[in-house]
């Protein structure tokens, strides 16, 4: 399947889940929380939309290792995929140059990058790969949530805590979050952070997002669409599972009409999120364990 085929599909994948899914049904990145980043065999993370697609296929088989690799990277670790599985195609993202002459006889370098689909297998799918864990396994939870402190407070951001709202306010570059106390669960409140600051990325001192939109209008739909899958990114890496906020059904007929649209729109906010995450780690002086995320994607096959 060619790459614009794949975005296509699984972005119809999406639209027709969303439309037959409940206003209480939760969006398939939800699920990357708990279960962590994507893994290759190797134990490198998966990102951007090659996680969206693996969290989508997870949640749907009801799987739960979040380990992926292709059939011979499976070979390599001495495993083995069973005959008859089918795989998953994800992306990999290639930057490629070149050079071009202007017709004033002046030359420029031309930077791009250059998409391939190729197909990986779940662990699920393979025989002998029963001893993949995820890097914070071991883990419990209160070690969790006291390097997801520490990780905010180190990004700095202006946060303001009290009433019973989350939002970021670009005109005053700050964050309003109710207390800690004041969510069902610990998690709640971190994963709701982890959205407000995706937010503050966007700033124009920042990452320069169009933060202009209002509640219904497309700017504003999209930007939502980028702030939960920057909060799912985020969770993933902490295996936090992630709030289903109160407004999310009202975002649903927003994001339909957003991907309907356009079949690049989900690709291009998977992009987005992910390089707010990657703003917030770097601020945060954090690294997914397991490997850097200036590492290039080839380490994820």
């Amino acid at each position: 399947m060619k790459v614009e085929e794949l975005f296509e599909k699984v972005t119809v994948d999406l639209i027709t889940a969303i439309k037959d899914g409940a206003k209480d049904w939760r969006m398939p990145w939800h699920g990357l929380g708990g279960a962590g980043l994507p893994r290759s065999a190797d134990g490198r993370p998966y990102r951007g939309w090659n996680s969206l697609v693996l969290a989508m296929v997870a949640a749907d088989r009801s799987w739960k290792s979040s380990t992926w690799a292709t059939y011979h990277a499976w070979k390599r670790h001495g495993a083995q995929v069973r005959r008859g599985e089918r795989g998953i195609q994800v992306v990999l993202w290639k930057p490629t140059e070149r050079h071009e002459t202007s017709e004033d006889g002046g030359n420029s370098l031309r930077r791009s990058l250059f998409a391939r689909a190729f197909t990986v297998f779940a662990a699920e799918q393979v025989d002998g790969a029963e001893g993949f864990t995820t890097p914070w396994a071991a883990e419990d939870d209160a070690r969790r949530i006291e390097a997801a402190e520490a990780y905010f407070a180190a990004v700095g951001a202006d946060v303001v805590h009290g009433g019973d709202q989350a939002c970021y306010v670009p005109r005053l570059d700050r964050i309003h979050l109710p207390h800690r106390h004041q969510f069902e669960q610990i998690s709640d409140y971190y994963s709701t952070a982890a959205h407000e600051h995706t937010h503050w990325t966007g700033h124009t001192g920042r990452l320069g997002r169009d933060l202009s939109g209002r509640f219904g209008d497309h700017a504003y739909g999209a930007e939502e669409l980028v702030a939960e899958l920057g909060a799912a990114f985020w969770c993933a890496q902490f295996e936090l599972d992630q709030a289903t906020r109160e407004d999310h059904a009202a975002y649903l007929g927003d994001w339909l009409a957003l991907l309907q649209s356009d079949s690049r729109a989900l690709v291009a906010a998977c992009g987005h999120a992910q390089r707010a995450v990657d703003h917030l780690n770097t601020l945060a002086g954090w690294s997914p364990p397991g490997g850097s995320i200036d590492e290039p994607l080839e380490v994820a096959a």
